[in-house]
């Protein structure tokens, strides 16, 4: 029998009796028709999936009982932040549910020399909330039970000014890049990737990129699009640095 997973931004403790979330009840009653004794599980990002039952239903609540609770240790050893710089429409979406998939750490959404995104802040603020939707959609799916960060959409300038000294290796995805993700070495830190848009990177968007620190990853001899890249490059890394 198939888990059903709910993400709940609340605390959560055994024999507690939350309502869950009024999407999330809706999609249980009215989608999954589920009933008042069937089991489910909640995770609210600490690291733990809730074992719960369904107590109550009404119209527009569900009530259940927490029972018990399980760590789990299915998180990537190697932190990898992904700064995508954004991409059109539905591209993002793709690109950061998979991404959550596989495993990052965070997401940054960029906004680079060739983008062709625009976002107010009033539509930024709604991208960001959808996107955070979509990680907990995705960590829903895949059995995470901490939601990977994201962020508001920084201009790159303005996110490479945020960055410590942490040791985290800064990787750009370039074409023309010579180094391979084999010959790379992490260390704790993790590392840093960033991602160009529909466009790719621009020259000042490389020079200033240079001059961070970052250095040029080749995937391969064929030029991917923008919603490919990131997640094959996120793919190798964590094959050959991290869950491999």
């Amino acid at each position: 029998m198939r888990t059903i997973r709910i993400h709940v931004d609340q605390p959560l403790a055994v024999s507690g009796e939350p309502n869950l979330p009024p999407q999330a009840a809706e999609h249980v009653a009215r989608v999954l028709r589920m009933n008042p004794g069937d089991p489910l599980t909640l995770f609210n990002g600490d690291g733990h999936d809730y074992a719960a039952v369904i107590v109550a239903m009404g119209k527009r609540e569900v009530t259940v009982r927490v029972e018990s609770k399980q760590a789990l240790q299915n998180e990537s050893p190697l932190p990898l932040t992904l700064a995508q710089g954004v991409a059109r429409g539905e591209k993002m979406d793709l690109i950061v549910q998979k991404a959550t998939e596989l495993g990052v750490a965070r997401i940054v959404p960029l906004l680079t020399e060739r983008s062709e995104v625009k976002l107010d802040a009033a539509r930024a603020e709604k991208r960001l909330a959808h996107w955070r939707a979509v990680v907990a959609s995705a960590c829903e799916q895949s059995g995470r039970a901490r939601l990977p960060e994201i962020v508001p959409a920084l201009p790159l300038a303005a996110w490479l000014d945020t960055l410590a000294g942490d040791g985290a290796l800064r990787l750009a995805l370039l074409p023309a890049a010579s180094r391979s993700s084999r010959e790379l070495r992490f260390t704790a830190a993790g590392g840093l990737l960033v991602v160009g848009p529909e466009g790719g990177l621009g020259e000042r968007d490389i020079g200033a990129l240079t001059a961070a620190g970052f250095d040029g990853l080749r995937l391969g001899p064929r030029i991917l699009r923008t919603e490919t890249a990131g997640l094959a490059a996120l793919a190798a890394l964590q094959a050959l640095h991290g869950d491999g």
